[in-house]
């Protein structure tokens, strides 16, 4: 379809059309820089944790017939690091890959690969420090902390509204759906925009998927409004006291607890509590109780950090402990007695938490190799949109005028009660969209309307 956008649009349907689409350009003004980095830096941290791992954990070794104690691994990897204290144990992942132990030194996080045959330091680096982190940092919040995190925030809700108005427009009204569906080969500004269209179609679910997925661990939509009122509730742990810390403590400069347990209170070691119990308790003994309720395999566990802390171990598909989100399971052992304090498995998540373990199992492509494969599909996906939609625009702005070229707002819009909700919904749903949605409005009725000459430019 070819639109005059120079030209005042008329009927009802075709004003709707035009306002979707000066919204929809808007929109993609801000967030494809935002959607483009995204796409690539999510594509690299996919790979280099299939291929490397976050941390370098897949440091091949030769299996052997004995195994040394996890202490003898321990003290070797502290050896290593004169000076420094062990802080967190991760066990391998299969027989033919190294251990790896977490040993701080002056406030510094390294890394010591082990070989667990031989309790022989295999390397040492620095933690976070790798190509995954620079991608992650970049992912995460733009290496500019709460700013960058807020700025990814507002993109991320707003690329929403780019479905919504992406859809809007493409969706099949005369044309029928083999057209919306299968891209038209002809050639110029006709087949990019049918490849746009097309390729948006078909990704547009899956891109609400990451992106709602993604907004979860934002600041404000995921901290303030979803993940506070979906924690997992301490007081299902039955006379067990609890530490004035939570479980966030246990992330370090990266999201490693479970999504649902990040605002749950720590048990407390120091009282009777608990089921089971140690004859002694060591990380050898903590960690042949692990292998005997269930933690096979890559495993992580760290000790107590005071005299009320407790011994944790956890595995979890975010950690890329496993490619199952099902069996994630967080247990507390108090460090005196050897007690199980809790023991937080899957199905004692709430649904918004079970909904979150495996979704971001699937935003992080962790779920194996096809997981990998088909987050890279979706990647390349959305920089192909972010492109064809820069190319869509260079071959229709005017050439002399210098405009913005922005679609032209209708002068009467119909329905106009039913946008001014959506927008309100919106807003009320991901607050800092509706900030950006307000801060646009605000400026377009006290800037744009005021400066002839400027809204002139701009439309």
């Amino acid at each position: 379809m070819t639109l005059d956008t120079n030209a005042q649009p008329e009927g009802g349907v075709n004003k709707l059309y035009f306002a979707a689409w000066r919204w929809h350009f808007y929109a993609g003004l801000f967030v494809i820089p935002f959607l483009a980095i995204l796409a690539f830096t999510g594509m690299m941290m996919l790979w280099i944790s299939w291929v490397d791992g976050r941390d370098g954990e897949r440091t091949v070794v030769i299996p052997q017939d004995t195994i040394t104690t996890v202490s003898a691994q321990a003290e070797a990897a502290v050896a290593a690091v004169p000076g420094g204290e062990f802080k967190q144990y991760v066990a391998p992942r299969t027989e033919h890959l190294a251990a790896l132990f977490r040993v701080d030194r002056e406030g510094e996080a390294i890394m010591v690969a082990v070989d667990p045959y031989t309790a022989t330091v295999i390397e040492t680096f620095p933690r976070r420090s790798g190509w995954y982190d620079f991608f992650d940092n970049i992912h995460s919040d733009l290496m500019l902390g709460v700013t960058g995190d807020r700025m990814l925030e507002t993109a991320a809700s707003l690329a929403l509204v780019l479905v919504a108005t992406g859809l809007y427009m493409w969706w099949p009204r005369q044309a029928g759906w083999r057209r919306a569906l299968v891209p038209q080969f002809s050639r110029g500004r006709s087949l990019w925009k049918s490849l746009h269209g097309v390729v948006g179609l078909w990704v547009s679910l899956f891109l609400v998927f990451f992106l709602i997925s993604g907004l979860a661990w934002a600041g404000i939509w995921g901290g303030k409004f979803v993940q506070a009122w979906s924690q997992f509730p301490a007081q299902k742990w039955n006379a067990v006291p609890l530490s004035d810390i939570t479980h966030a403590s246990m992330n370090h400069d990266r999201r490693e607890v479970p999504w649902a347990l990040e605002q749950t209170p720590m048990p407390a070691s120091g009282s009777a509590a608990g089921t089971g119990g140690l004859a002694h308790v060591s990380i050898d003994t903590v960690d042949q109780l692990a292998r005997e309720i269930g933690f096979d395999g890559r495993y992580q566990l760290n000790p107590p950090r005071d005299e009320t802390g407790v011994w944790t171990m956890s595995r979890d598909s975010m950690s890329t402990d496993s490619t199952n989100p099902t069996s994630d399971r967080t247990t507390h052992i108090d460090q005196y007695t050897g007690k199980v304090l809790a023991d937080v498995q899957f199905k004692d998540y709430s649904l918004a938490g079970k909904a979150m373990a495996v979704g971001i199992a699937l935003h992080m492509g962790t779920l194996g190799l096809w997981s990998v494969l088909a987050n890279t599909l979706m990647c390349l996906a959305v920089i192909f949109l972010c492109v064809s939609s820069i190319v869509l625009w260079w071959k229709r702005r005017p050439t002399k005028s210098g405009r913005l070229s922005a679609p032209p707002m209708p002068k009467e819009m119909p329905l106009w009660q039913g946008a001014v909700l959506v927008g309100l919904g919106v807003s009320m749903a991901f607050p800092m969209a509706g900030l950006a949605l307000l801060t646009v409005l605000i400026a377009d009725i006290a800037i744009v309307s005021k400066l002839p000459k400027l809204r002139h430019r701009l439309t």
